[in-house]
């Protein structure tokens, strides 16, 4: 995947792009029975996801073909996370359909555990179901252990908020 460019979210990005990439990237977690907000949200909800965060694509051919959000404010739920200043949290990773498999999501939780680094923070965070046993074993590989669980309003599934150290 070296013709990929991974970068800031710019102004002039689409993000009608960046929710149909979202959607089509948490299918496969639909499929599984989850109800995740990134598989059915509207720009609307995207922009306000990304608002407090920075955001980061992943760009194949003037495609955003890949994403991930780092908030860096300790504003952010589950319970575990909100609140503590030495935790970030990296949120809505997706990697579209047609490119997975080829190191993408790593690459960009790399690039979201950098710079919560940068920014001087002690642990990264993020969240999960915790029957998404694909995603547990990616994160489980990456370092991130199980803190805490949390059960979202309106979601068919419990999460594991999954946290490492930076």
């Amino acid at each position: 995947m070296d013709d990929v460019h991974i970068r800031k979210l710019r102004a002039e990005d689409s993000l009608d792009q960046l929710t149909l990439l979202l959607n089509r990237a948490y299918q496969r977690l639909v499929d599984l029975g989850f109800n995740y907000t990134a598989s059915y949200q509207d720009v609307q909800t995207t922009a306000e996801r990304i608002q407090h965060g920075e955001c980061y694509v992943a760009v194949l051919d003037g495609r955003i073909v890949g994403t991930v959000n780092v908030e860096l404010t300790g504003r952010t739920n589950p319970p575990w996370v909100r609140g503590r200043r030495d935790v970030a949290y990296a949120s809505q990773l997706g990697v579209d359909p047609d490119v997975r498999h080829r190191g993408l999501g790593a690459k960009l939780m790399d690039v979201a555990e950098e710079r919560a680094r940068q920014a001087g923070f002690k642990y990264i965070a993020g969240d999960t179901s915790e029957g998404a046993d694909y995603l547990l074993k990616f994160y489980g590989g990456r370092g991130y252990e199980v803190m805490a669980h949390h059960q979202w309003e309106g979601k068919t599934y419990r999460s594991v908020v999954l946290v490492k150290k930076l």
